[in-house]
């Protein structure tokens, strides 16, 4: 069974602006998105799912997702903030998405495969995908507990504009993750790359520390234990009384990986990621998009 590519794009980008995901940057005004699209099909993937906001469906189905409908097949599935488990309601003044691992719980029902889970902003790369799509289609058929992640090396994945969050992960020497944990402020400092801690100091890692970028191999249990993870995350009494506290994907595969119920493969990559975090990153990507389609990596139309 090939794998499916699940797309997260239910997000305002909040630094960028706008919906960030629709923004033409190719020379035909293609998105990021279509060239992770376009790299997903070439690699072997058999159906697109994306998460979305309600509210916009209409725009993304026109703009966005008829571009694909004949080239693979597509589905929607929808987050909102009071998509809860019984039991929990959304708390008073809560106006911020639940984050990464609540969009990925929306799939559960239209997921039934061996996936990849991706930012719909960022640039992977056409080798991204077949590192991705050879281990997901090489696992058995019942696969369970068996991940992976796409590491990308840190001080590749800054932006000049200002911080970024990234999971910072440790491996073993069969480079298995050990530990991901989610550094929402990393940013170069005098030339040392440095992340925020929780008392607002700053801690330095090595440039090519691994880091994830969203891009996550899963088998379908891993929508049960999501839903396991987030009961204890909204039980918590920190989220109760924090409005923007989120629930993320590092946070929930680091939780498996210390209770030793799966492991996480770190696939290596010849890839160079990059991606719009803000509006001045923009020129910048979108030169680099035109020097791969100058170099033949890419059509100049891919649709």
């Amino acid at each position: 069974m090939k794998p499916t590519l699940f797309l997260l794009a239910a997000g305002m980008g909040s630094r960028y602006g706008g919906l960030k995901q629709l923004d033409g940057i190719g020379p035909n005004g293609e998105t990021i998105m279509d060239y992770s699209i376009y790299d997903a099909i070439n690699a072997g993937f058999g159906k697109l799912v994306f998460v979305i906001r309600k509210d916009f469906e209409q725009e993304f189905r026109e703009k966005i997702i008829s571009k694909y409908e004949g080239h693979i097949p597509c589905e929607c599935v929808f987050q909102s903030i009071d998509a809860l488990p019984e039991g929990f309601k959304c708390p008073e003044g809560r106006e911020k998405p639940w984050g990464t691992n609540h969009a990925v719980l929306m799939g559960a029902e239209a997921i039934h495969e061996p996936f990849a889970v991706i930012n719909c902003d960022d640039f992977y790369g056409r080798d991204t995908y077949r590192v991705m799509a050879n281990f997901l289609t090489s696992l058995p058929e019942d696969a369970k507990n068996t991940y992976a992640m796409v590491g990308f090396r840190v001080g590749n994945t800054l932006s000049e504009i200002g911080t970024v969050s990234r999971g910072v992960c440790s491996t073993d020497e069969n480079r298995m993750l050990a530990s991901v944990v989610e550094r929402t402020k990393i940013q170069r400092i005098e030339g040392e790359v440095k992340f925020m801690n929780d008392d607002e100091t700053w801690t330095a890692i090595a440039d090519n520390t691994p880091v994830s970028m969203n891009f996550w191999g899963f088998t379908p249990d891993y929508f049960q234990y999501s839903k396991e993870c987030f009961v204890d995350f909204l039980s918590d009494p920190k989220t109760q009384t924090n409005l923007k506290a989120e629930f993320y994907i590092p946070t929930v595969v680091d939780t498996l990986i210390r209770k030793q119920i799966a492991t996480c493969k770190v696939l290596d990559t010849t890839s160079k990621w990059f991606g719009v975090t803000y509006p001045e990153d923009r020129p910048g990507v979108v030169e680099k998009i035109q020097a791969l389609v100058d170099a033949g990596e890419y059509p100049a139309k891919l649709f």
